[in-house]
């Protein structure tokens, strides 16, 4: 289930490569992988998605470790288990995930009413040690991730996960992006030159709001996301800070254009050399 796809490939008159990757990893790593601060990121929520939908997807393809190594000090595991222990271990893995997902089954049976059980935002942190996840993830610098999380001491799974990454990075070709263009995630050139006058940056930052996930049965929607970043950052004027829903401003930052080299800033947020679409929309936010 560990995957990793190159959503868009971005070079700047000033050689800056931009890249946007969709990974599919263990939940459980994804700490590790938001610690990168020079990564925008955006991913499944807990918080969104139904339980059932969820403990579904749990039971059906759970996430299992890649490595069973034995304790020894420190962070890295030893040796590989093998014989009756690695049974064992994987074993326990097997009865607390049976045993977690067959008591939420029967908490859902038991409370078939919405109003009477815990909300999802809770229900489904139970399942998130079991869950795969897909993030999508957007940088101009990537050595820094390759050297720490490719590396033999880095956790097994988040490294598997980063050599997926970085091997879709390798294989992929860079399309020059001039001045006053931009990077849009999860958009085509056909649909573009075929709907000219949409603001291709909203639906592409609404687009990565949601991962790749379709609406209309499989087809795209352009009211449906541009909808979508009306609820991230439209305000009705005069809205105030921290009065009625507040902006998410974090699916914007995958969308760039490069950064003139007469401006007197190089970097605007995360992303050398670009100047994201977050700034350019919602200013300081």
């Amino acid at each position: 289930m560990i995957a990793a796809e190159v959503i868009a490939d971005s070079i700047s008159p000033q050689g800056v490569r931009l890249v946007t990757i969709e990974a599919t990893m263990h939940r459980f790593v994804l700490a590790e992988l938001n610690t990168h601060r020079v990564f925008s990121r955006n991913s499944a929520s807990s918080r969104a998605i139904p339980v059932a939908k969820q403990l579904e997807k749990v039971i059906s393809n759970a996430a299992y470790p890649v490595s069973w190594p034995s304790e020894q000090p420190g962070m890295q595991g030893g040796s590989e288990l093998d014989g009756e222990d690695l049974f064992e271990a994987v074993e326990l893995w097997n009865q607390v995930h049976y045993e977690v997902t067959s008591r939420v089954g029967a908490y859902l049976d038991a409370h078939p009413e919405k109003s009477t059980r815990l909300h999802k935002s809770v229900l489904n942190r139970l399942l998130e040690p079991f869950m795969w996840h897909t993030v999508v993830v957007t940088a101009t610098e990537w050595d820094g991730f390759w050297w720490q999380r490719c590396h033999p001491a880095a956790q097994p799974e988040l490294r598997v996960a980063a050599e997926e990454m970085r091997s879709a990075f390798d294989a992929s070709t860079p399309t020059p992006v001039a001045y006053g263009e931009w990077h849009l995630p999860y958009t085509t050139v056909e649909e573009r030159r075929a709907t000219p006058n949409v603001d291709w940056r909203k639906v592409s930052a609404a687009r990565c709001a949601r991962l790749s996930t379709l609406t209309q049965d499989g087809t795209r929607s352009l009211d449906a996301d541009l909808a979508l970043f009306a609820r991230l950052a439209d305000r009705p004027e005069g809205h105030k800070l921290f009065e009625g829903d507040p902006f998410h401003a974090s699916p914007l930052e995958h969308v760039a254009t490069p950064h003139h080299p007469n401006f007197r800033s190089t970097q605007r947020g995360n992303l050398r050399g670009y100047h994201q679409f977050r700034h350019e929309y919602l200013g300081g936010f």
